[in-house]
């Protein structure tokens, strides 16, 4: 068990306290941990103030019941709630008990991502063979034809031709009971997707292919914005980019040393 009672104020404050200009203004029932019901002076546990919600185990046990979204907006309360709701086991729980998944594999690239679990969150991995068309498609998953085509960005029905996947939005929750889904960033549907696939497993060439278009779309994201920071041509930003090891801050750290070097000697 940890320790119930943090002598750290600030970890009692709330995670925009620029919202709170003066304290006289707030109404006392906002800062008392007690209501009046009936005359009597009741524990209200609304008050995130409240002693037993500032214990980290209670908080876990209260915090783990709570449904996706719910935790989300814990996690905005104040800086104890976040640390607790931020928890990487919790989010996962919460995140696959309503659809009695098995496993969620993989770290998404933004926290965002455990926000919401609704079903559109889902898709199954579904690797083109010959033959295959969105409309055969849609009649094998039982799903609709415009709904592959809003999944993966295709604006038409010959773009299947040119992946090597297509993702399946998932119509029946059932077969997400005891399954494992992968976190993917796909770069079609260009946001991250829990993935199922009801082959087994990832194929590892797939994967590789998948993120090294992921990475390659990545960097030169990066590359175009270090670009217009510096205003430099596109080989200068990646010159920068390559000595820094990938670190854009660093790259454009570094940029601005050489450029003040050049100052300071003459040479612009």
């Amino acid at each position: 068990m940890g320790c119930c009672c943090d002598d750290d104020e600030q970890l009692l404050q709330p995670l925009n306290p620029s919202e709170i200009q003066n304290s006289d203004q707030i109404p006392p029932s906002a800062s008392s941990t007690t209501v009046e019901h009936d005359g009597e002076a009741v524990i209200s546990p609304m008050n995130s103030h409240f002693s037993a919600l500032i214990c980290h185990d209670t908080l876990r046990a209260i915090l783990e019941k709570l449904a996706l979204p719910d935790l989300a907006r814990a996690a905005c309360v104040n800086r104890i709630w976040n640390f607790v709701a931020s928890d990487r086991e919790l989010q996962t729980k919460a995140f696959k008990d309503p659809w009695k998944i098995k496993d969620v594999i993989g770290d998404p690239s933004s926290g965002s991502f455990w926000r919401d679990n609704s079903l559109s969150k889902f898709a199954i991995s579904h690797r083109i063979v010959r033959g295959d068309s969105v409309a055969s498609l849609a009649v094998k998953y039982s799903v609709h034809v415009m709904g592959i085509k809003r999944l993966n960005n295709m604006m038409s029905d010959h773009g299947i031709y040119s992946r090597e996947r297509l993702l399946i939005p998932v119509s029946n929750p059932d077969c997400l009971i005891n399954g494992t889904c992968y976190i993917e960033l796909d770069i079609y549907a260009k946001r991250e997707v829990a993935v199922l696939y009801l082959d087994g497993g990832p194929d590892p060439k797939l994967t590789t292919m998948l993120n090294r278009l992921t990475s390659e779309r990545s960097k030169k994201r990066v590359i175009d914005s270090l670009r217009r920071s510096m205003q430099v041509d596109g080989e200068t930003a990646q010159y920068y980019l390559a000595v820094s090891d990938g670190d854009p801050r660093s790259a454009f750290s570094q940029f601005s040393e050489d450029l003040r070097w050049e100052r300071e000697a003459g040479l612009t």
